[in-house]
């Protein structure tokens, strides 16, 4: 089993940025997909990157394309997502998600091929 627990949302003004964390327990051996989506209310889950840990292999949506990048840290157990330019159909609750090791990303990114979730972090950005 694979725990992620998610930190860093707040609200920001539009243009803001934020940085997202998702940290992964037990430390998962390297070469796993992992990903963050997003709901906003009364809208299904949309996918927003994804990435291969410990490779350079990263996708994004082409709705947060070019404004955010996902990470990962030094340890591989942890995933960032860094969003820029903020707009205020960003608002929403985000969640950080993983599938079994050794499972291959495919795009675009589907929450239904993601086996662990984190409880999500909500982030409003605000005119």
């Amino acid at each position: 089993q694979v725990q992620l627990v998610e930190s860093g949302g707040g609200s920001v003004p539009v243009g803001g940025s934020l940085r997202l964390s998702c940290a992964a327990s037990p430390h998962p051996p390297a070469g796993r997909c992992m990903a963050w989506f997003r709901q906003a209310p009364g809208k299904e889950r949309e996918g927003v990157a994804t990435i291969y840990t410990g490779t350079d292999w990263g996708y994004y949506g082409d709705s947060v394309k070019g404004r955010f990048i996902i990470s990962q840290g030094n340890a591989e157990n942890t995933v960032y997502l860094q969003m820029n330019s903020l707009k205020l159909e960003d608002t929403a609750i985000y969640y950080c998600a993983a599938k079994s090791a050794g499972v291959g990303c495919e795009t675009p990114v589907v929450d239904h091929d993601y086996d662990y979730w984190g409880q999500g972090t909500q982030v409003t950005v605000s005119s």
